[in-house]
């Protein structure tokens, strides 16, 4: 009779006293920038004030803001919890959340709903930085271009060249020095100096290959 007298006590105590059980408790909303822009893809986390040991197993929980800027952070609580404060964090700034079960017991989707309003903007995104850069070098590029072919219209030879017309090389004379057209060197020989045509070929290739030396060193 004493062997079952002792689980029997157990039992009977264990049934008397009151159990405790978790309860899912769901805090839901939307965050958005000082400027009113949705916050995406970032990380909600649950702080707690210094000191508070009530708050410190919901430490560390997180969220994940979705594409649209909203929430959804899943909590297990119980009675005893009712009325601890944590923290949401975001970015670095912190709204206070106090835990509320009798209001949450009583909403009709089953969540607290809880928007959450940075003071700080948006960050400047490096693409859109990138592409405003090139755009600035770009219509640099353009105006330096433009400029330099208005300056070529402005004067005869500048427009010449627009055209398609291209300055011939000129050479000096091995005569007189005087400088002459390339393809008119041959010519001012003969008829300018009586030189025999064959002569005024070589003596014309002469005077091309120095230029020619010249150019390649």
């Amino acid at each position: 009779m004493r062997r079952w007298l002792l689980p029997l006590l157990v039992v009977a105590l264990a049934c008397l006293l009151p159990t405790a059980s978790a309860e899912t408790y769901r805090i839901s909303g939307m965050a958005t920038y000082g400027d009113n822009t949705a916050v995406v893809l970032q990380n909600i986390e649950v702080q707690c004030l210094p000191g508070d040991a009530d708050c410190y197993q919901y430490r560390g929980s997180t969220t994940l803001l979705d594409a649209y800027g909203t929430y959804t952070l899943v909590l297990e609580v119980e009675e005893e919890d009712d009325g601890t404060e944590i923290l949401l964090t975001l970015r670095g700034e912190q709204f206070p959340h106090t835990l509320d079960l009798d209001t949450f017991r009583n909403t009709s989707d089953g969540r607290m709903t809880q928007f959450i309003m940075l003071d700080q903007t948006p960050a400047s995104s490096g693409a859109f930085g990138g592409a405003g850069c090139c755009l600035l070098l770009f219509g640099l590029v353009f105006l330096s271009t433009l400029m330099r072919t208005i300056s070529g219209l402005a004067t005869p030879k500048g427009r010449m060249a627009f055209q398609g017309y291209k300055e011939p090389n000129r050479h000096d004379c091995p005569d007189c020095g005087e400088s002459i057209a390339q393809h008119n060197l041959v010519k001012h020989l003969i008829f300018g100096h009586d030189y025999d045509p064959m002569d005024a070929g070589e003596a014309a290739g002469k005077v091309m290959r120095k230029s020619w030396s010249t150019e390649e060193e």
